[in-house]
């Protein structure tokens, strides 16, 4: 028999949207393969979760089934090489509901430069870009993946779109998001 604690992998997500505070941040750090090492009281209390069920847990527990996987391979390709990245992300609750944040990612690394883990700091996003610019975005490259049963396939379809819409926009991943919210060129970028 199942424990009471155990982790819940296939929680269906529902439409509850979940806050924190915009002085809080949600800390939580991994090892190499994404298994999380440290998770402060924040995510613990946002994501419905005990420390004994997220330790040793790979990071994926919380994500969220409408979190673009284009994004996820771009940020571990990022973090993977040495280089900091700042995205938006859709969180899943223990329980189904969800939560958006600003993550930073960044790899921790010893006096050599050689990674050891990672670290990640959200923070509460701005609502109006996650409304206007993150979501719809998000929801053409989830239909470019949906468009395919093929995982690989999904995956490289997402990731030609966001390359040509960052193309479009004449500009890296992480300069396109810093401009979100700053020129309503973008938006448009992003609507098209």
């Amino acid at each position: 028999m199942a424990s009471k604690h155990a982790l819940r992998l296939d929680i269906h997500s529902n439409s509850q949207e979940r806050y924190f505070e915009e002085n809080e941040i949600i800390v939580s750090k991994t090892d190499l393969r994404g298994r999380i090492t440290y998770a402060n009281k924040i995510f613990l209390d946002i994501a419905d979760y005990t420390e004994s069920e997220v330790l040793g847990k790979p990071h994926s527990i919380i994500r969220h089934p409408d979190m673009p996987r284009c994004i996820f391979k771009l940020l571990w390709d990022t973090i993977s090489e040495g280089r900091e990245i700042f995205a938006y992300v859709v969180n899943r609750t223990k329980f189904g509901d969800h939560y958006w944040v600003y993550a930073h990612v960044t790899p921790s690394v010893d006096v050599n430069g050689k990674i050891l883990s990672y670290h990640s700091n959200r923070r509460v996003p701005d609502r109006k870009i996650v409304k206007e610019q993150v979501i719809p975005l998000y929801a053409k490259l989830l239909q470019a993946e949906r468009s395919h049963k093929n995982g690989k396939e999904a995956l490289a379809a997402s990731m030609n779109l966001l390359e040509s819409i960052l193309a479009e926009a004449g500009m890296a991943y992480d300069e396109f998001i810093a401009s979100l919210g700053r020129d309503s060129a973008r938006t448009a970028v992003v609507a098209a």
